[in-house]
């Protein structure tokens, strides 16, 4: 595993730099109330910085981070260059998943003691509604590619809720298995796939008719997803199993399984695809796979219970 001492004079650097050869991932760390930086180009940290007291979901803009803070029921603006806190926005009690919208305007926040989803303006944070979905303590509200709808989980559910984006109200839920938590849409928008943790299954779930079409046999504890660009393949964390699962999106079947850290959440890819980041919450760390061959490349030491990751 590799390891780092925080060093925040090369943190800024990697902040203040106006290009990079690849993506930074940045992933947040709930206990240690930090952000960890790696260099995709070579899987090294450029360091950690202070985030808010207990930072959990985040999303990654051109110019800005965005990240809720789960302790102080707020949504923390960042400069992404400069490593500055621009501002910290209200948004209610335990908020958690934090989504951007594709054109980079809208920025949506579920809020799990308000059993509702915030949406805001970016990078401004200014609210722009508070709308109200059927599953109680939502984790996720995700933007669908074109933008029109969020699809929002919750942990005490069984259906994903659908919010019109435009009306800014929910319009239909989806029934899937019990606790539904990742979600991740084709990049057509086509489908989505959401994955139910306390059932163990994966959901493919035809957008346009809003019905499932494939139920998908998961580890134990299914839990983030995360979609290739190519969309040829999803890939879904099975948190009680330490593992990755890599799903064909043309036949829906399991074609892969890498073993990764303990209690894996959420994840993400490089914009080419070529590897996924994975958030290992018990074992302070991320794992880094090639998904060509479906090899674990590293494991790379971040800081205490890590939440998920955004690269940009």
């Amino acid at each position: 595993m590799k390891r780092f001492k925080p060093n925040y004079l090369v943190l800024l650097l990697a902040f203040a730099m106006p290009a990079v050869a690849e993506p930074l991932a940045y992933v947040p760390n709930e206990k240690s109330a930090t952000i960890t930086i790696i260099d995709t180009a070579n899987d090294q940290t450029r360091g950690q910085t202070p985030a808010g007291v207990r930072p959990r979901g985040i999303a990654a803009g051109a110019d800005h981070l965005y990240l809720s803070d789960g302790k102080t029921g707020s949504l923390l603006i960042v400069d992404r260059r400069a490593g500055k806190l621009e501002r910290s926005v209200p948004v209610g009690d335990s908020p958690e998943g934090v989504s951007l919208s594709g054109d980079g305007k809208l920025l949506a926040v579920a809020v799990e003691d308000d059993n509702s989803v915030v949406l805001l303006s970016a990078p401004q944070g200014k609210e722009l509604a508070r709308i109200k979905v059927h599953g109680r303590n939502p984790e996720h509200a995700v933007f669908s590619p074109d933008g029109r709808w969020l699809y929002v989980s919750a942990e005490e559910a069984e259906q994903v809720d659908v919010i019109d984006v435009a009306a800014r109200q929910q319009v239909a839920s989806i029934a899937v298995g019990k606790r539904p938590r990742g979600i991740a849409f084709l990049p057509d928008g086509s489908r989505a796939y959401v994955a139910s943790e306390v059932a163990g299954k994966v959901y493919a779930i035809n957008v346009a008719e809003r019905r499932v079409i494939a139920e998908i046999t998961a580890g134990q504890y299914p839990n983030g997803v995360a979609v290739h660009p190519a969309g040829q393949r999803i890939f879904v964390s099975n948190g009680r199993d330490s593992s990755v699962m890599a799903i064909d999106t043309s036949s829906n079947t399991v074609v892969a399984t890498v073993e990764v850290g303990k209690r894996p959440w959420n994840m993400a890819l490089t914009p080419d695809g070529s590897k996924l980041y994975v958030a290992n919450g018990r074992s302070n760390s991320v794992s880094v796979i090639d998904t060509a061959s479906f090899k674990k490349l590293h494991d790379i030491e971040v800081g205490e219970l890590p939440w998920g990751v955004s690269i940009r």
